[in-house]
């Protein structure tokens, strides 16, 4: 069973004995998740945050470095790893150039 605990702070200067209630994660992530362009940005970042750990695994199974993958794909290293941390949105074309430097391809469903 979770043990929820609920905090009640008396913050000085705020008028004697104003008691404020400070909301949990959770109650706070209920009621913005419910909003349109939060399930969005949150949609993208998960996305963007799976896609990262697909190159990385794909790229780690065929044993290549990061290096020889910019390299095969056209483009700095230093993308390459910023894409596997999730950092950066990855363009279709840059996609596809990632893939074929993997032996892969993109298809959009």
């Amino acid at each position: 069973m979770k043990k929820v605990i609920k905090s009640t702070r008396v913050i000085q200067g705020a008028g004697a004995g104003t008691a404020y209630r400070f909301k949990t994660f959770n109650e706070v992530f209920s009621k913005v998740s419910k909003e349109a362009h939060f399930k969005q940005a949150y949609n993208e970042e998960i996305t963007r945050l799976r896609l990262a750990q697909e190159v990385r695994l794909l790229r780690t199974k065929k044993h290549l470095t990061q290096e020889v993958v910019a390299q095969k794909a056209g483009m700095p290293q230093s993308v390459v790893a910023r894409i596997e941390r999730g950092e950066r949105s990855v363009s279709v074309n840059t996609l596809g150039r990632i893939a074929y430097a993997l032996g892969k391809e993109v298809r959009l469903v």
